[in-house]
C-alpha cells in the first residue's frame, strides 16, 4: 500500500486470512470509532493506552486496520487512540499523532509511516519508552521503529511480474508504471514497483529506487522478450490520479500493453483512461492489495492478477505484541532472513500459470478485506 487512497464506495470490514492462534491469549477494551480524520481518543478503560497512526481512514485498507484493532482493544484493559493523516502524504498529521502518544505516556504506538520525516517524532516516542511498531510500511531505515509487521511488497511485487511476464509470451513488453509517489520516497512504493520489474526479470540496477533501470532491453521472465519502459507516474494511490497518471502516460506512449499499478484503486484509474482510449482490452493491468473490490475486478477481468495482502492481521498482531510487551515483557521477533515480520500474500488470478502459486477469485473473495 502500501499508502492508498479509495474513492469508490466500499463498505469497512476485513476478513483475515490466517487464523492467528499467536494472540488467541490476549485481549483489549473497546474504543470510539473516528467520525473524521481527526485525532478520536477511547475512554479511559484501562492500563495500556495503544496509538494507532494510519495513513488515511479514506482507504479501506486503513479502515480495516481500525476495525481490527477495535476489535482486540475490545478483548482486553486497553486504551486505543486512533489518528490518521487528512490524505496519503499527510505526514504532518502522523508525526502530531506521535507527539500526542507520547504525551499521553501511551504504552505502544501503531503506525503505518508516511515516509522519513515522520523518524524524528518516531525516535522521540521511543526515547521516551514507547514501544514503536510499523504496520505495512517498513520505515526507511527498518531500524527507526521497533519491528514492523507486512506484507513483503517485494515478493508481492514479484509474483506479479512473474504472472505478467508468463501472459506476454514472449511478446514485447510496453511498460506503464503507475507509481504512488514522485516527490516523496516510501519503501512500499519502490518495492514493489522494483519487485515487479524483478518479477519480470528486468535488471533494476537499484533495487532500492524506482527509475534507474534501462528503459529498454530485454526480460527473461516467461518466454522471455524485448521491453520498453513507457514513463512511471504518480498516483497517490488514489483512482482518480491513477486515470490521470495513465492519461499521461498514453500520450507519451500509446502502445502500452502492460501496466503496473500501485494498488487497485490506482490500478482502476488506469483501467478507465485505458478504456476511454479502447485499450482495456489489450493492455494487462496487475496491481496490489487484494481488497474485494479489487478481487471482482480480477473477476471480471479489469484486473489480471493482483497481490492479496492481510491488514487485519498486521494491526491485530500488533496490538497483541504490546499488550504480551507490557505484561510479560517478551518482544516480537522478525520473520527467518528478513528485517520485518512477514504478514504474508497471495498471488490472485483466474489465469494460473504453470509452478505460480496462486489463488482464484472465488477463494481470494472469501478471505478479502473490505466488504
Amino acid at each position: 500500500m502500501l499508502n492508498r487512497t479509495a474513492s469508490r464506495p466500499v463498505a469497512k470490514s476485513l476478513v483475515a486470512a490466517c487464523s492467528i492462534a499467536m494472540i488467541a491469549a490476549f485481549g483489549m477494551t473497546g474504543c470510539a470509532d473516528p467520525s473524521s480524520n481527526s485525532q478520536a481518543s477511547t475512554k479511559d478503560t484501562g492500563d495500556i493506552g495503544i496509538s494507532l497512526i494510519v495513513k488515511t481512514t479514506t482507504n479501506p485498507f486503513f479502515v480495516s486496520m481500525n476495525d481490527a484493532a477495535k476489535a482486540a482493544a475490545a478483548k482486553d484493559g486497553v486504551k486505543l487512540t486512533l489518528a490518521a493523516g487528512k490524505k496519503d502524504g499527510d505526514a504532518a498529521t502522523q508525526i502530531k499523532a506521535v507527539e500526542d502518544s507520547i504525551s499521553r505516556g501511551d504504552k505502544g504506538i501503531l503506525i503505518t509511516p508516511i515516509d522519513s520525516t515522520v523518524n524524528t517524532a518516531i525516535a522521540k516516542a521511543r526515547k521516551a519508552g514507547i514501544y514503536v511498531i510499523a504496520l505495512d510500511t517498513a520505515p526507511v531505515p527498518a531500524s527507526a521503529v521497533d519491528i514492523t509487521f507486512a506484507t513483503d511488497n517485494r515478493a508481492a511485487g514479484v509474483s506479479i511480474g512473474k504472472w505478467a511476464a508468463a501472459q506476454l509470451n514472449g511478446k514485447k513488453a510496453v511498460i506503464g508504471l503507475v507509481d504512488l509517489f514522485n516527490n516523496q520516497v516510501a519503501s512500499v512504493d519502490y518495492q514493489r514497483d522494483q519487485g515487479f520489474l524483478e518479477g519480470m526479470g528486468i535488471d533494476v540496477a537499484d533495487p532500492n529506487k524506482n527509475g534507474d533501470e534501462a528503459k529498454t532491453g530485454k526480460y527473461t521472465g516467461g518466454q522471455g522478450g524485448e521491453y520498453e519502459i513507457a514513463g512511471s507516474q504518480p498516483s497517490n494511490g488514489d483512482e482518480a490520479d491513477g486515470r490521470t497518471a495513465m492519461e499521461t502516460l498514453l500520450s507519451k506512449n500509446p502502445n502500452i500493453n502492460l501496466v503496473y499499478s500501485i494498488n487497485e484503486p490506482a490500478g482502476y484509474g488506469a483501467y478507465q483512461a485505458l478504456k476511454a482510449a479502447g485499450m482495456d482490452k489489450t493492455t494487462i493491468i496487475v496491481s496490489v492489495d487484494g481488497g474485494c473490490t479489487g478481487v471482482k475486478e480480477v473477476a471480471d477481468g479489469i484486473l489480471g492478477a493482483t497481490a492479496q495482502q492481510y491488514p487485519s492481521k498486521m494491526a491485530e498482531l500488533g496490538m497483541a505484541a504490546i499488550v504480551k510487551l507490557v505484561k510479560s515483557g517478551e518482544k516480537p521477533s522478525v520473520s527467518s532472513g528478513l528485517d520485518f515480520f512477514s504478514t504474508g500474500s497471495q498471488l490472485v488470478t483466474d489465469k494460473t500459470v504453470s509452478g505460480l502459486d496462486s489463488i482464484d477469485s472465488a477463494a481470494a473473495s472469501k478471505i478479502c478485506w473490505g466488504k
